[in-house]
């Protein structure tokens, strides 16, 4: 695969991670994320800048807990900036509880307003509604990948955004590299939980996902 995700030591580099939609593409391919390796990997083969997980927390009124919270404090802790929001509580169809939420407009302008300052910007996210802000962000010279798979069922990055970018690459080819099964950042059961009764806003492109 070349060097780890065609970063270059002098080039000013940033990640934008959209955690719904990677938690979903590693689950769908069978393993969760290291992010500890990620960064360090990243800090040793580039100038980093920032890397920064975008996520809607659950917060329920009639629980205490959110499952994602320790995967959000973990990061939070361990050199990640973190951009949260609170999901939207609603009922759906067959009157269960669900949660809704979505980050895509504070990762979208946190992108633009980053992007003067960078050589390299990875984006970690196969949803098609950034293929434009994509195209704009290389008009300023800056070098864009990124980071999905089209080796799930079904696939997870979007044919216009794969087209868009400098350079696409699979997060299954990634598994040996920075994958895991499980841990304590993010435990199975959590995990479960948390995915049984959020959706992102990006799942109505991808409406056959659980």
């Amino acid at each position: 695969m070349g060097k780890f995700l065609g970063l270059r030591e002098q080039e000013k580099t940033a990640y934008f991670i959209d955690g719904a939609n990677l938690y979903k593409a590693a689950r769908n391919l069978g393993f969760d994320i290291d992010y500890k390796s990620l960064l360090a990997k990243s800090q040793d083969a580039c100038q980093l800048v920032r890397a920064s997980y975008y996520t809607a927390i659950q917060e329920d009124r009639d629980q205490d807990y959110s499952p994602l919270r320790p995967l959000v404090d973990w990061l939070d802790y361990n050199g990640y900036t973190m951009v949260t929001k609170t999901t939207r509580e609603f009922t759906d169809a067959q009157g269960r509880k669900r949660f809704k939420g979505s980050t895509d407009v504070e990762l979208v302008v946190d992108m633009m307003l980053l992007s003067d300052r960078l050589d390299h910007l990875i984006l970690f996210s196969g949803n098609g509604d950034f293929r434009r802000v994509i195209e704009a962000i290389q008009a300023k010279g800056v070098r864009v990948t990124v980071v999905s798979t089209v080796k799930s069922s079904p696939p997870m990055a979007s044919d216009e955004l794969r087209r868009q970018a400098d350079a696409f690459i699979d997060l299954a080819d990634l598994e040996s590299v920075i994958g895991r099964r499980g841990g304590p950042a993010r435990k199975a059961k959590q995990a479960d939980d948390y995915d049984g009764d959020y959706e992102d806003e990006f799942e109505d492109e991808y409406e056959d996902i659980d």
